[in-house]
């Protein structure tokens, strides 16, 4: 009895951490700035996301710039606090954070793709790690301008990177985040292939 009665804090951390973390990670910051401009729903036009890439579609690179840091902190923030609980619940926090930013209750479960925010999860769990992913993705950008195209590559090198650096449960973790930002990507995979994916830069 004594040993559920020391687990039980533990529990309500992680418990805590989820919470946390899906409901700072489900705020659409750019369907909010995007409103709040008067520029109606950025989910109409382009890829119909809330992501950076899209707010840019609407030529307002303000706006879009602030999408992506508001997007990337919200997953840094729901992290750094739940690490306060213990790192299980930073791992914890990260994982809703992302779950929060793709599928958000307050929009039917459909959000963003989570590139921002898993940059934002990753800096809060390794700097070295994110700085070699912004790296990644500005590399293939440029080489290409394809926006889906470098996210993929760069969420894919990401677990690789942490193995590497000896963060292997923060691995396992990003393993997880990956898979999921492919799932969210599967349309983009599918233009990609066919040669009509939407470049960096065009409207919508």
């Amino acid at each position: 009895m004594e040993a559920v009665t020391a687990l039980l804090p533990g529990y309500w951390g992680i418990i805590a951490a989820l919470a946390l973390g899906y409901l700072l990670g489900s705020v659409p910051f750019g369907l909010l700035l995007t409103r709040a401009a008067g520029l109606g729903d950025v989910r109409a036009i382009g890829s119909g996301n809330i992501g950076a890439t899209n707010v840019l579609r609407t030529g307002h690179r303000g706006l879009a710039a602030a999408t992506l840091i508001l997007d990337t902190l919200k997953g840094t923030a729901a992290v750094l606090a739940a690490a306060l609980l213990g790192p299980q619940a930073a791992i914890a926090a990260g994982l809703a954070a992302f779950l929060g930013h793709c599928f958000p209750v307050w929009l039917g479960f459909k959000g963003g793709k989570g590139v921002a925010t898993f940059l934002g999860i990753l800096l809060a769990v390794s700097w070295p790690a994110a700085v070699a992913f912004a790296a990644i993705w500005l590399a293939v950008a440029l080489a290409t301008r394809y926006s889906s195209l470098a996210a993929l590559v760069a969420t894919a090198a990401s677990p690789a990177i942490l193995a590497w650096l000896g963060a292997v449960p923060q691995a396992a973790l990003f393993v997880v985040l990956a898979v999921i930002a492919w799932y969210r990507h599967r349309q983009n995979i599918a233009r990609l292939l066919r040669g009509q994916e939407t470049r960096i830069g065009a409207k919508g």
